[in-house]
Parts: C-alpha cells; sequence; structure tokens
C-alpha cells in the first residue's frame, strides 16, 4: 500500500497532473537545498518523491491559483 493515499491526496489538490507538478517540484527542492518541512525521522519514506507528498498530505505545501 502506498502512503499517502491517492485518494486523501486527491481531495486536497484539484488533479492528478496538478499533484505531480506540485511534487515533483518540491522533491527538486528537496534535492538542491536540502531544506525539509519536518524532521528528517518524522518522514515515513526515505525518498524526496514521498517526503514531498507526506508534506502535501499534512497540508504543509499550499497551493495558490490563479485568479483570472
Amino acid at each position: 500500500m502506498i502512503y499517502p493515499s491517492i485518494d486523501k491526496l486527491l481531495t486536497q489538490v484539484g488533479s492528478k497532473y496538478l499533484l505531480v507538478n506540485i511534487v515533483a517540484k518540491r522533491a527538486k527542492e528537496m534535492d538542491v537545498t536540502k531544506h525539509y518541512q519536518l524532521k528528517e525521522e518524522e518522514y515515513t519514506s526515505k525518498k524526496n518523491i514521498g517526503r514531498a507528498l507526506e508534506e502535501v498530505a499534512k497540508n504543509l505545501i499550499h497551493i495558490k491559483e490563479n485568479e483570472e
């Protein structure tokens, strides 16, 4: 089973496409800056992609939608 659940994440993010983009950008940011929003032992995942998904699940990443 994948943690966090994709169904749970999609209730916070509008679409799978947006979720993939957000998580990919955050994972790359973690690689470059080595900045994590949680302590490393608080993450379930060892990889940055999984850690970015966990941050989305815990509402640590906020999405601003364009107002047009």
